[in-house]
Parts: C-alpha cells; structure tokens; sequence
C-alpha cells in the first residue's frame, strides 16, 4: 500500500475516535495528548468542538481551527500499536 488514507471515522467520545483506512484495518485512537501538547488545537480541549470533525480531500482528520492529523499517524496510533500489543500478550 502506497499511501495511508480514513475511508470512514466516527467520534466515540472524550478525544477517542473510531477509524477506519483504505487497507481495510479499523481501530479506535485517544487523541489526548495531542490536544493538550498543540497550541493550534487548543479550541479542541472543550470535547463538543473536538467532535466536531471532518475529513478533507486528502482524506485526512481536519477541525474547523486549523488542525488536522495525517492519517499515516492515526494508522500508527490505531492499527501497528494494537499489532505490537497483541504479539507481546
């Protein structure tokens, strides 16, 4: 797979949302700590407004504020860490 990209996301709650890449893996993302270490997604810390999401031409995860997340860390974040997780239990 060349490119990296969410075919679908859906917000769960907090700052988790659920996604799913065009390789056909899904998983679910906290994305907490990016929220609290970006000034650009400081609007983001109230939760309605972190809900309030949307994906753009690329596809990528964008808020009306500025702030996106390329889809290539998502991927990393929701589908290779549960991979390492599930080989060490």
């Amino acid at each position: 797979m060349d490119c990296i990209s969410i075919s679908e996301a859906k917000y769960i709650s907090g700052y988790r949302i659920w996604l799913r890449f065009n390789t056909g893996e899904a998983g679910e993302v906290d994305l907490e700590d990016l929220v609290f270490a970006n000034k650009a997604a400081e609007q983001l810390r109230d939760t309605a407004r972190f809900a309030d999401f949307h994906l753009d031409s690329w596809p990528t995860l964008v808020w009306d504020c500025g702030f996106d997340v390329a889809p290539e860390s998502l991927y990393q974040r929701a589908v290779e860490k549960h991979r390492n997780e599930s080989r060490v239990a």
